[in-house]
């Protein structure tokens, strides 16, 4: 199972990098929650979150870079360092990421992310 759960979770990332919005949406359940760790509701339902991510994939510098990936059963953590664009110019934000995969999709995802750094910021 910690293979599959990475696999699932891998492409994600993947299609998230080439900005696939079909190809993300597949990774997602339809009733899949999307949460601001540890509570805070962001998306709730394929519809929200493809919304949520088509606006993101606007963003022509936008590229998640995985740093580490741990797996046990059915969650998945994901380090990661993701170059956006922010209102104020080019930079990055540090996140881990915890997915559940339940029947092979990912059902819930929390989301703990460092504060925004511009580029050429320490």
């Amino acid at each position: 199972m910690p293979d599959d759960a990475e696999r699932i979770v891998g492409r994600q990332l993947d299609a998230y990098n080439a900005k696939d919005i079909d190809a993300f949406a597949a990774c997602w359940h339809n009733d899949a929650r999307i949460f601001a760790h540890p509570d805070m509701l962001l998306a709730e339902g394929i519809e929200a979150i493809r919304a949520r991510h088509l606006l993101r994939f606007q963003e022509p510098d936008l590229f998640g870079k995985l740093l580490s990936r741990i797996s046990i059963g059915n969650l998945v953590v994901d380090h990661e360092l993701v170059t956006r664009n922010f209102p104020e110019g080019l930079g990055e934000v540090e996140v881990i990421a915890i997915y559940e995969i339940v029947e092979g999709r990912i059902r819930t995802a929390w989301f703990k992310q460092s504060e925004n750094r511009l580029k050429g910021q320490a």
